[in-house]
This record gives C-alpha cells, structure tokens and sequence, in this order.
C-alpha cells in the first residue's frame, strides 16, 4: 500500500482517481477549498506548508489547475498568465517541493490536457501550458534522483463535462473520468518516467 498525496481530489478527474487509487493506496486529499488539507498551488509557502504537515509520500498526484479560455484576439498577458501561474507553475512548484518528500521509487503525476498537440478554439492558454507540462516531466524524468519517477497524464474531454465545454470540441470523442484515471493508475504503480500518457 502507498501513501498517496492527491492534490484536486474533488474535481471530476480528482474524484474519479480517488476512486480508483484509494482501493488499494491511503489516500490523503488537498486542495484550495476541500480536502484533508488545504493548499494554494500559487504560493510557495503553502505548498512548502503543506508538506511540512503532511510529511513523507510514495506518491504525489496532481488534478488541478485553472485555466483561461478566451478570444486569442481579445487576450492580454494578464489573462494568459492565469494557466502560466495556476496549472503551469502550480504543478511544477508541487513536484519541486515534493520531490524532496518522496519516498525511494516514489512518483509525481502531473495533469495536462490533449490541446497540447489537438489545439481548439479560444484554448491557447490550454495548449501552451499542456506541452510546457510535458516538456517539464520529460526534463525532470532525467535528473531524478532514487529512482523517482515523474509523468503527466493529458486527457481529452471529459465525458461529464460535455456540457460546460462541449461546444469547444465539435465532433471530438470524450472520455469517461474513470478510464482516465486508469491513466493515474498505470503512472503511480507501473514503472515508466518521463512520459505523457495521452488518453483519447
């Protein structure tokens, strides 16, 4: 059994890997708002906090992250930094911190999203912070020290938010939550590093 540190555990994906990793892992959940803890990814101190509290992990799994949805023609800098500091340096400040917490062969999984190599409409914001993710994994994977271990896992649309976002994503397929929490599943207990398990 591994003690896993999940990071979003109330948003779908978060609720879905929850599920699936807490059938065989202690789970201990964070977030801005819920969880067994309470953390701001844009804030050095709280993450450092949070794992002062929480102590050593075997993993450490991240399904959270804003991001801006708009207009390229009407975006400012402003409004793209919002992914750049929410999902792209909150995730990656997570798995810098924490790679100091982790146990021997530990894991870090970060989140992404498919408009990194399938861009849509209005999602610039989305596309550059989900290959700026996956670059970083692909980085970090070689430098990690004791045999840790880091991947991103880079959904499609999800099938439970068709109706929020479908109308982003004309004639694309969805997938269900719980096939892309498998994703999260084969990152923490398989064996590969650096990778981005796209699930479309």
């Amino acid at each position: 059994m591994k003690k896993i540190l999940l990071v979003g555990a109330h948003g779908t994906i978060g609720r879905a890997v929850a599920q699936n990793l807490g059938l065989r892992h202690q789970i201990i959940s964070a977030g801005r708002s819920g969880g067994d803890h309470r953390v701001d990814l844009t804030s050095e101190t709280s993450v450092a906090a949070l794992f002062d509290r929480v102590g050593r992990v075997d993993a450490i799994v991240s399904t959270t992250g804003g991001l801006h949805l708009g207009p390229f023609a009407d975006m400012a800098a402003v409004q793209f930094d919002v992914g750049l500091q929410a999902k792209l340096l909150g995730q990656v400040r997570l798995a810098l911190i924490g790679q100091h917490f982790l146990n021997n062969g530990g894991s870090i999984t970060l989140t992404a999203s498919v408009d990194s190599i399938e861009p849509i409409r209005h999602g610039s914001n989305a596309s550059v912070v989900g290959a700026a993710l996956e670059a970083f994994a692909m980085a970090a994977a070689v430098e990690l020290p004791r045999g840790l271990r880091i991947n991103v896992v880079s959904p499609a649309l999800l099938t439970e938010s068709v109706e929020r976002f479908g109308e982003l994503f004309p004639g694309s397929e969805t997938v269900s939550a719980e096939r892309v929490a498998r994703a999260y599943q084969r990152s923490v207990e398989g064996a590969q590093t650096g990778r981005a398990y796209r699930v479309m």
